[in-house]
């Protein structure tokens, strides 16, 4: 099994790298894993924009060296890259309907860490997110796909996502499912190590 020298974390709905999970990420990766190229970008709204930026800034990394952690909306975002690239990830309470769940949430929206900043979520964006579902449907239905690594953590106390879909969005890799929990993983201190174990991260 091969080492991963390039890793990517991509955040979920309204958040942004200051997340906790993604800061808890990166300083591990910098304090015990120095040598590996380390990026967590922030995500445009439009999901076209996001898998474009993700798929150009990713696009000279080794397949089979590189791996992608996502969260919520960022988790199904890790889900379609990993099937494209083949490479190893790990979904945090990933969205797995993300089209019908974020239809509500059109109009001006906040982000989560900087209240002050705001964008607007539009219509066509919903559309850009049914695209993307259905790339992800066809991707894994082929069995002819390399298939990476995988890994979801899935809590049964979201209270945002329903566990069970997230369960059956990420069917074909390993779940770690918690009974409880939430949504934000408020106790994803617990988990990190079983994460970065499966990563398998370079010196």
């Amino acid at each position: 099994m091969d080492t991963t020298t390039h890793l990517l974390y991509l955040h979920g709905f309204r958040s942004s790298p200051q997340s906790a999970k993604a800061r808890q990420v990166g300083e591990r990766v910098r304090r015990e894993h120095p040598g590996v190229v380390w990026w967590c970008p922030p995500l445009p709204p439009s999901p076209a924009r996001a898998a474009a930026l993700i798929e150009e800034g990713t696009r000279d990394w080794p397949a089979s060296r590189m791996a992608v952690v996502g969260s919520s909306l960022g988790g199904f975002y890790a889900r379609w890259l990993s099937l494209r690239r083949g490479c190893t990830s790990v979904l945090l309470n990933p969205a797995a309907h993300p089209a019908r769940d974020l239809a509500r949430h059109i109009g001006e929206q906040t982000a989560w860490h900087d209240p002050g900043e705001r964008f607007f979520f539009e219509p066509g964006f919903v559309d850009e997110l049914r695209q993307l579902e259905a790339d992800i449907a066809a991707m894994a239905g082929d069995p002819e796909r390399p298939r990476g690594r995988q890994l979801a953590v899935i809590a049964q106390g979201d209270e945002l996502l329903d566990w069970r879909e997230m369960q059956s969005f990420c069917a074909g890799g390993q779940i770690r499912l918690l009974p409880g929990s939430d949504h934000a993983l408020s106790d994803f201190g617990d988990h990190i190590d079983a994460v970065v174990a499966h990563l398998n991260l370079a010196g």
